[in-house]
């Protein structure tokens, strides 16, 4: 049924992956499906934000991503399941979709963890965007 699954991952934010990462890893072997752990940097090249920082820090700002996410995968994600990291910019909720379409993912799944206001705290802004804008199918673990 499923042979993509994207998990998004905020690499500073436990409740970004914690409850979710269970979830997609029990869809992966049930599946025998491949997980696509993705975290979203926010775009450093716009002219208006990239004036502040060094020339080289967004390619800086990759590498070290890169390099957590592959801690990262080591550190939780088991030897049966096959995992692949991508690193995306922009808005969260746009890059996930963005994501999520040229890898042809099969299945989003996310953790609802923003809980900045009422509304978001019964499902979280991206999340929330995500759901509502994606074609595929999203499971939001709370």
């Amino acid at each position: 049924m499923y042979q993509k699954i994207l998990l998004p991952v905020d690499l500073n934010e436990e409740a970004s992956w914690e409850r979710a990462l269970p979830t997609a890893l029990a869809l992966c072997r049930t599946f025998d499906a491949s997980l696509y752990l993705v975290t979203v940097l926010p775009d450093y090249r716009m002219p208006l934000v990239g004036s502040y920082f060094p020339a080289d820090f967004s390619e800086k700002a990759h590498q070290a991503i890169s390099d957590a996410q592959q801690e990262f995968v080591k550190q939780h994600v088991p030897s049966d399941v096959s995992a692949k990291c991508v690193i995306a910019e922009g808005s969260p909720w746009e890059a996930i979709i963005d994501v999520a379409k040229k890898l042809e993912i099969d299945l989003v799944v996310m953790a609802s963890h923003n809980k900045r206001k009422f509304a978001d705290y019964l499902l979280g802004p991206n999340a929330e965007h995500v759901v509502h804008h994606s074609k595929m199918s999203v499971m939001v673990v709370r």
